[in-house]
């Protein structure tokens, strides 16, 4: 078992987790002006790196299962935190299930575990492609595709939570894409 958490490399799936986070933050807008996804990732990253050894996994997707539960975790400290309020399971479980949820519908899946390091590697740079050009878009538009593509709100849900109009949110998802798709076709030049 030794030998096999040496192949599980958390910085690898720094980017997937900041993409998590950040969708698990929009759901609750007091705390997404509080935290920064990047730092929860970063604690997150942190704390695996130490409890590495304690892993009892086989799969890079029982790896990601793993880390995305230090995230859930992490998440709902800093909202006791800023909440001040006791443990709460409900709310622990609700964020475990939103990163749940989201990890399912991100378009960059986890490699199966026969993959090689070289491809892990190659999975790793496209979700740090995704997360920057993600990141690149305007926050409307970075909100809207987070929310419908990968935390799967519908558009009403959506033009809810911006107090925006249905007809916008389309708006904002339709140029959110062409400009997401725009900047990977940009990065995929730049690897060549």
């Amino acid at each position: 078992m030794i030998e096999a958490t040496k192949q599980f490399q958390p910085e690898l799936f720094r980017s997937y987790l900041r993409v998590l986070a950040r969708v698990a933050l929009r759901s609750s807008p007091k705390l997404q002006k509080k935290i920064d996804a990047s730092d929860i990732v970063q604690d997150a990253l942190l704390q695996a790196v130490v409890a590495l050894p304690q892993f009892r996994g086989e799969t890079d997707k029982e790896f990601a299962a793993w880390l995305r539960a230090i995230v859930a975790n992490k998440l709902a400290d800093a909202a006791r935190h800023f909440g001040r309020q006791k443990r709460d399971v409900a709310l622990e479980q609700s964020i475990r299930n939103r990163l749940e949820d989201s990890a399912t519908r991100l378009e960059i899946q986890i490699p199966a575990n026969s993959t090689s390091p070289s491809q892990r590697l190659i999975q790793s740079e496209k979700a740090r492609f995704l997360d920057e050009c993600l990141a690149a878009l305007p926050s409307d538009q970075q909100i809207a595709v987070e929310l419908h593509h990968v935390a799967g709100q519908s558009i009403s849900e959506i033009a809810q939570q911006m107090s925006k109009s249905k007809a916008s949110v389309a708006g904002l998802l339709r140029r959110g894409l062409e400009n997401l798709r725009e900047a990977l076709k940009d990065k995929e030049r730049e690897l060549r």
